[in-house]
């Protein structure tokens, strides 16, 4: 049975390359070379996290289809922001604001949000299926030495 802290160190491993790469596709996305640019950054985080673990050549095509899936779902996002601004901005600039059409906005937006959400939870889960218990304890050592902001 796997402790609680090695579930939930295995949990911040991908949540830190993870959440990066939502943190990167929600900020500032603008210009074609941007994306490609987070996508390699949020690899080679990732990269460096399985690094310690010495994972196979398997392990890794499983992992990287796991994270190719949260690529392509915050893609999906970023492809219909534009038209997202274009419908808040009407909304806003309307004489009066409509209840009705701005709570289904926020539906929609939250929708699209917990749609990402249930990706990136389905990649951690997968990720951590793919490697041993001692694979999680490497790969959760080097995140908790070197996660952002924390004198890592």
């Amino acid at each position: 049975m796997l402790s609680r802290r090695t579930i939930l160190g295995s949990v911040a491993v991908l949540g830190v390359g993870l959440i990066a790469t939502a943190v990167a596709f929600a900020q500032g996305m603008g210009g074609h070379g941007r994306p490609a640019m987070m996508k390699r950054v949020a690899s080679a985080i990732i990269d460096e996290a399985l690094e310690p673990a010495n994972v196979t050549p398997e392990q890794r095509l499983k992992i990287y289809a796991a994270r190719d899936r949260v690529f392509a779902s915050m893609e999906a996002q970023r492809q219909t922001r534009g038209a997202h601004m274009g419908e808040a901005l009407a909304l806003f600039e309307a004489d009066s604001v409509d209840p009705g059409r701005l709570a289904a906005f926020r539906t929609a937006r939250e929708a699209e949000h917990r749609q990402i959400a249930d990706t990136i939870t389905q990649a951690i889960t997968d990720v951590h299926d793919v490697l041993t218990p001692v694979q999680r304890k490497a790969v959760t050592d080097w995140v908790r030495a070197n996660r952002p902001g924390h004198g890592g």
